[in-house]
């Protein structure tokens, strides 16, 4: 469910164009036209403002806002410029390339949070642009257990509709319990197997049957044999099978909590779940947490930057 909201007179793509254009004009930028057009644009209306800007003024909207804004409000909308599927191939190239900083915990939640069908969609896309396959700079820059879930995650193909084979469930959950709770030391690979090629349905009903057959879930057995990015994958695959909005809900509040704020975390978030799930991801929140994810992001942020976010987030409830 979206929460991006159109606007109530609608503008063609040509007007939020030149609008955008003579915001720009001038000493200094008009920050809030800015966010008040393509905060309230969804995805097909974005693509046709790009096109007619391209048209109109012979250059990129996205060269033009990454010269005219700045700092975290900058980040946020050039991500938001992007198509669903080009976004998550930017956010993963980023992650695994950028010199100073690989940020490995951003490409497995993007990775291992998403269906078999959207990999294979951003993937292609990620040669596209990026001219490498995606297979090539995860071999490159992971280690160990993650990399080999990754890859497998990435490569296998998996079932994507509801139905699931019981007597299967339960096989899977005795094996994760023999590979890890059971024995001293931790089959990794019976772990990587199970969760790179099982569907969401069948894994929710593993941990189902985990909990009820040996009494503990199976998120508590991933933390105590698992650690680090492999522990951080397997989690992601499993919370995303079990309930996607409070996975996402948990990951926003752990970014805001404490001193200082994980802004690329937030900005990741939002951005790529406004017009997926956010009113389920805010409702779990607020179970979760007891106070609405507007409110914790307002008080997190300040300026154009809390303003577009917010937007992105639609009413406060």
């Amino acid at each position: 469910m979206a929460t991006v909201t159109i606007p109530p007179v609608l503008t063609t793509p040509r007007d939020d164009a030149a609008q955008l254009y003579r915001a720009f004009k001038g000493f200094g930028c008009d920050t809030a036209a800015v966010i008040n057009i393509l905060g309230h644009r969804n995805a097909a209306q974005r693509s046709l403002i790009q096109q007619e800007y391209r048209m109109m003024y012979s250059t990129e909207l996205s060269k033009r806002i990454s010269s005219e804004l700045s700092g975290n409000v900058k980040k946020a909308v050039l991500l938001w410029l992007h198509d669903p599927m080009t976004r998550d191939a930017t956010i993963v190239r980023q992650a695994l390339s950028t010199a100073d900083v690989i940020d490995l915990k951003a490409a497995t939640e993007v990775i291992c949070s998403r269906t078999y069908t959207q990999i294979q969609q951003f993937k292609q896309i990620y040669y596209q642009i990026f001219g490498v396959l995606m297979e090539s700079d995860i071999e490159y820059q992971t280690s160990g257990d993650h990399k080999k879930l990754l890859l497998s995650y990435v490569c296998t193909p998996r079932y994507e509709g509801p139905e699931v084979d019981r007597s299967m469930v339960e096989r899977d959950a005795k094996a994760l319990y023999k590979a890890g709770e059971k024995r001293l030391g931790t089959d990794e690979m019976i772990f990587i197997r199970i969760f790179s090629e099982r569907s969401r349905a069948h894994m929710a009903a593993v941990s189902y049957a985990y909990h009820d057959i040996y009494g503990t879930s199976l998120e508590k057995a991933i933390k105590k044999e698992t650690s680090g990015h492999f522990e951080q994958g397997l989690l992601a695959i499993l919370r995303s099978a079990e309930n996607p909005a409070k996975y996402f809900a948990k990951v926003l509040h752990k970014a805001m909590k404490g001193l200082g704020t994980n802004d690329t975390t937030l900005i990741r978030v939002i951005v790529t779940r406004a017009e997926i799930d956010m009113q389920y991801i805010k409702a779990e929140y607020r179970k979760k947490y007891g106070k609405t994810l507007n409110d914790a992001v307002y008080s997190e942020t300040s300026s154009h930057y809390r303003t577009f976010l917010l937007s992105l987030l639609g009413p406060n409830n």
